[in-house]
């Protein structure tokens, strides 16, 4: 199976395998107990200096894109995620975003399958 995505808004699904929140702040209006985490790896999620310029300049994807993988190139919480990624079934990327294409678990995810993850769309 491997790595797939989805808004931590939509109900919890047991197909959804083992559950990954990857934004560094908990998504407003979401209780714990509805999330069903299995995991909240903030350190994957975009620093906040990326994080807050992407946010003042949207139109700018490609180029946040492409600074966000060179941060998870460097970044060790994102090679646990790949191995996570080995030790269970599938894995789902929880994120907050309204946008479900473009926004940071996407570019995520891209990244994983670019090391050798296998993912779904």
């Amino acid at each position: 199976m491997g790595f797939t995505m989805k808004r931590v808004y939509e109900p919890p699904d047991a197909s959804d395998g083992y559950r990954v929140l990857v934004d560094r702040l908990w998504p407003r209006g979401v209780r714990k107990e509805r999330a069903e985490l299995d995991e909240w790896v903030k350190d994957v999620a975009p620093s906040p200096g990326l994080r807050t310029e992407w946010h003042q300049n949207r139109e700018r994807f490609d180029e946040f894109a492409e600074r966000y993988r060179e941060e998870l190139d460097a970044n060790p919480a994102a090679e646990a995620l790949l191995a996570t990624g080995r030790e269970q079934k599938r894995v789902t990327l929880l994120f907050g975003a309204r946008d479900e294409q473009v926004n940071h678990a996407a570019v995520l995810l891209a990244w994983l399958a670019a090391h050798g993850a296998s993912v779904e769309a």
